[in-house]
């Protein structure tokens, strides 16, 4: 760990949720139905829909997550890796720890070719168009986490779609991984056309964003942007380690982010034992059961003791802070579109 640590750490610095009569819904047309195939095409065990609908998003057991969530509507989750190769193996650990926990490995490779992370030096405006095809295609809006440099990265496709690089995004194609030639997406929700710009996502972290990578040509336009979280998402949650040379993060207040206006923004400062580098290298923890449980049962905020498993605890508190939020807002995504489901129905 030390070893790779060390490594990657050198290529880092290099790369930078009485009655009153009830109106009988209108009848939907068939041009309606047929923008809605998204919804439609989702299939859901009526009791499985049910125990989503009834779950509390801030209190997701492991029960829940594997034997009805990962049955259900699950969005994507879009990591960003930091720095040059090998970084990348960073964040692919971060996914495995997810899959250990039950989330749909589907939902977190490319479809494309498999990887398990996006790379912070692909066009910001290509990953918003990705955001806005997998929305139309699949309903649930993807999430995105991303480490280092690729925190950074996730930061600018929120100002992406809020405008800031310009008035039109085109739609990407993962499948193809090329560029539609349209700007515009139909709404899984309302089948209406609307343009990717202006989409807003649920739910972003970052860990560990800033730093000597706002020195890299790709990014010289974020320094002034970084810690100003636009309304183009809903929660975003920022993390920081207690002395982190390579974000230049000194535990300085002045470093928070901050909502530019309506967006739920979150500081959470990680033990300065934990090394910028190594993070999100947390698959081992979804390995231990005990530490399964601690992690299913963390909850922000609350006093959770200390992480229990067998193993290393490495980067537990990192890791039970995002899972807790990617479960509530994997059971927010799915009650929206179990409920807009039922809707259409109720319309035929």
């Amino acid at each position: 760990m030390r070893c790779l640590s060390a490594l990657l750490g050198v290529l880092l610095l290099l790369a930078g949720c009485a009655t009153a009569p009830v109106d009988r819904p209108a009848a939907i047309s068939q041009q309606d139905l047929e923008q809605h195939a998204a919804l439609r095409s989702i299939v859901v065990d009526p009791l499985i829909a049910e125990r989503i609908l009834a779950m509390n998003p801030d209190r997701v057991t492991d029960a829940d997550v594997r034997t009805a969530l990962a049955k259900g509507p699950t969005p994507r989750i879009i990591n960003v890796h930091g720095g040059i190769y090998p970084v990348h193996l960073v964040m692919e650990s971060f996914a495995r720890f997810l899959v250990g926990m039950g989330y749909p490995e589907a939902k977190i490779r490319h479809p494309g070719d498999g990887r398990l992370s996006y790379s912070p030096y692909e066009s910001s405006a290509q990953i918003a168009g990705t955001l806005a095809w997998y929305y139309e295609h699949e309903a649930a809006m993807p999430m995105m986490v991303g480490h280092s440099q690729g925190g950074i990265q996730a930061v600018k496709v929120l100002y992406e779609l809020d405008g800031a690089y310009g008035d039109r995004i085109q739609v990407w194609s993962p499948m193809t991984e090329s560029a539609e030639e349209r700007v515009t997406i139909v709404d899984p929700f309302t089948a209406k056309p609307r343009p990717v710009l202006g989409l807003t996502v649920g739910y972003v972290s970052v860990v560990g964003a800033g730093g000597l990578a706002l020195f890299l040509p790709n990014q010289w336009s974020m320094a002034n942007k970084l810690r100003a979280i636009p309304d183009t998402v809903e929660e975003f949650t920022g993390y920081s380690i207690g002395v982190d040379i390579i974000a230049l993060d000194f535990s300085n207040p002045a470093s928070d982010f901050k909502a530019n206006g309506t967006a739920q923004v979150r500081n959470v400062q990680l033990p300065a034992s934990y090394s910028h580098v190594t993070v999100a290298v947390t698959s081992h923890l979804a390995r231990d059961r005990a530490m399964r449980e601690w992690l299913n049962a963390y909850r922000p905020g609350e006093v959770n003791g200390e992480p229990a498993g067998q193993g290393s605890t490495d980067n537990a508190l990192w890791a039970a802070d995002v899972w807790f939020s990617i479960k509530r807002h994997w059971v927010l995504e799915a009650q929206k579109v179990i409920r807009e489901q039922r809707a259409l129905a109720a319309k035929q």
